[in-house]
């Protein structure tokens, strides 16, 4: 049999579909519909930024405007079925998830000590058993509940005094748990508190063999299709030789198939893909019509490359370049309608008088702006606005940019 092309305006629709944009964004957003929600996606990256609203909250907004923050803090502090670790970054991850992070922990342990030595200050290792006996008796604890004695600097975000490092490092190899946030600070205790003891018992977890399957697996099921590398980067776990080693290995098993994705721009990019992946895509109906404001660290958005050959979106957050050679807000927020990226708008939540602040909108060249989007856009962004509890949306003169 041939390879089976997957046309662009359905893989769209199918990665749409995997990331859960391609359904009407209604229904329940708490409880165990909100957990299901996150297992879909597989985790929530967290983000300081707040712009607006903290990623995460935007994430899960986008797709169940229902959502509420609290409900994700339910989750995670009273109910215990949500964990915080590392994906490519600081991720919210469904509980059942946590025995194939016993892999990520022997890793991350190995990776940081050699790196810390020499990305941060000496004397980290030093502080391990001090900080553990610490937690141990005082119970959760931040940053700056370790160290007393230890000299602060103002050498900046990454600047940790050596028993931050040891806390963040015993969090990341996985002998203490994050238990709760305050504001965006972490509060760390012992995993036994944390985490469930069935969870905890070596004798549960699995063999690196098994880890890097599920992960891979895992990985393709909630991408749709995918290389090798775009395997490895979902959970950034699993290695780039282990990830084309799964794929050959699956592949000759016909468990996978390879397929021809078509870009944006007409070109083919060869992908792995479940067996029925592309017969599955063709039912998938047209996605909503509403716009929608995505957050900058959206799961389909995340890989910036292939968003722009999947969608013909070049995105980038314009959070370091220089104003003079800034083109756009430094932090602004897609826009999508049914299976197309069409601009980017640069808002602010100004919370000292309660209104949305739209600072500018960039469509994108193929997008004809119309008076009837205007009302679309005025909609979704009331829905924002009430959101993040603001009772008004104001618009700066000339808002309406030229196309991006």
């Amino acid at each position: 049999m041939g390879i089976q092309k997957l046309d662009n305006k359905t893989a769209r629709r199918l990665f749409l579909d995997r990331h859960a944009l391609a359904e009407q964004p209604v229904g329940p957003a708490r409880g165990g519909d909100l957990l299901a929600l996150i297992h879909r996606l597989g985790f929530v990256q967290l983000d300081s930024i707040n712009t607006v609203a903290r990623a995460h909250d935007m994430i899960l907004f986008s797709r169940r405007p229902a959502y509420r923050p609290s409900n994700l803090i339910r989750l995670y502090e009273s109910q215990n079925v949500l964990f915080e670790h590392w994906t490519h970054d600081a991720a919210m991850i469904p509980m059942g998830f946590y025995p194939h992070w016993n892999l990520r922990f022997r890793r991350d342990a190995a990776m940081l000590k050699a790196r810390w030595r020499n990305w941060r200050r000496d004397g980290f290792e030093a502080k391990f058993a001090a900080v553990l006996q610490q937690v141990r008796d005082h119970g959760p604890c931040c940053s700056s509940d370790v160290g007393q004695d230890e000299k602060k600097t103002s050498g900046g975000w990454w600047d940790w005094h050596p028993s931050k490092t040891a806390l963040e490092y015993l969090w990341r190899s996985g002998a203490l748990a994050v238990t709760k946030r305050k504001g965006f600070q972490k509060y760390y205790d012992l995993c036994e508190r944390v985490i469930d003891s069935a969870l905890l018992d070596a004798g549960s977890h699995p063999d690196e063999a098994t880890s890097v399957d599920w992960l891979c697996n895992a990985a393709l099921e909630r991408l749709g299709f995918a290389t090798s590398g775009e395997l490895a980067a979902f959970w950034a776990t699993v290695s780039a030789k282990e990830a084309k080693e799964w794929c050959a290995n699956k592949l000759l098993k016909g468990e996978i198939a390879e397929i021809d994705v078509v870009c944006a721009d007409g070109s083919l990019r060869r992908s792995f893909a479940h067996p029925d992946a592309v017969d599955n895509a063709a039912g998938i109906g047209d996605p909503p019509g509403r716009i929608r404001v995505l957050s900058p660290f959206d799961p389909a958005l995340r890989d910036r490359k292939r968003a722009e050959r999947l969608f013909g979106f070049h995105y980038r957050v314009e959070m370091f370049v220089p104003e003079p050679k800034r083109k756009y807000g430094y932090y602004v927020f897609p826009l999508l309608q049914c299976d197309r990226l069409i601009g980017r708008i640069d808002m602010k939540a100004r919370r000292d008088y309660g209104a949305l602040n739209i600072r500018a909108l960039w469509p994108e060249r193929r997008t004809r702006w119309s008076a009837a989007k205007t009302t679309q856009l005025k909609a979704e962004l009331s829905r924002v606005a009430r959101f993040c509890g603001l009772d008004r949306i104001e618009f700066e003169p000339d808002w309406l940019r030229d196309p991006a």
